[in-house]
């Protein structure tokens, strides 16, 4: 297993009235990050919040291309970015318990948070398609470049992994600093993963190792 420190690009935040910030997702643009009651529009590049949403927004976040999904306690919410309607729900897997979400392969991968657990999700009717274990409690989730990522938090130790998605494996593992945790994940396609911090009320960019593509695996969807 490679390992290494997680190189942090940049901090946003913290942002007024977001004690929270749980799932992250980017559209290609903007990175939306769900704070309780509310998604945000972030610009990655000037730093302003740009939009809000008033929507439950209680853990994981995800983009399909054109629609936002949000993780609402026990059920998941398909979103209408442009206006933000709630176009319809399917029942979330951990029942509450849930908390990453990416989009990849038609289909929404779900960590399920104590469960230690990802499932890959039918979008349409939340069905389980299949499971993959951890051993660690799973924060976000997400694909890119054909690898599956998630983060993991455990008091004050949180990280950021690349595992085989057929064993779970753990293949590369990125040591976050003491203290400074991940609660949602999102690759840029490019060199960056976003991440949730948590009650620190911060998103954080932090640098993505170089990798190949391969493929025959699922991409991010973007």
């Amino acid at each position: 297993m490679k390992r290494a420190a997680a190189e942090i690009l940049r901090e946003y935040g913290p942002f007024a009235d977001a004690d929270q910030v749980h799932g992250v997702t980017f559209d290609g643009c903007h990175v939306w990050f769900a704070t309780g009651d509310r998604l945000n529009a972030l610009d990655p590049e000037s730093g302003e919040t740009v939009r809000s949403i008033d929507v439950a927004a209680h853990a994981g976040t995800a983009f399909d291309g054109q629609h936002l999904f949000q993780i609402a306690e026990d059920c998941i919410q398909k979103i209408d970015p442009k206006t933000g309607r709630v176009l319809s729900t399917i029942p979330a897997p951990g029942n509450g318990g849930d908390s990453g979400l990416a989009w990849a392969e038609g289909t929404l991968w779900v960590g399920q948070h104590r469960g230690r657990k990802i499932h890959q999700i039918d979008p349409e009717t939340g069905a389980i398609l299949r499971t993959i274990e951890s051993n660690r409690v799973v924060t976000g989730v997400t694909w890119v470049d054909g690898d599956l990522w998630h983060g993991t938090w455990e008091g004050d130790d949180s990280d950021i992994r690349r595992i085989d998605p057929q064993t779970g494996e753990v293949l590369e593992r990125l040591d976050m600093p003491t203290g400074m945790g991940v609660s949602g994940l999102e690759a840029d396609g490019g060199d960056r993963f976003f991440c949730g911090g948590g009650a620190s009320g911060k998103v954080r960019a932090i640098r993505r190792p170089k990798r190949a593509a391969q493929p025959g695996r699922g991409t991010g969807g973007k």
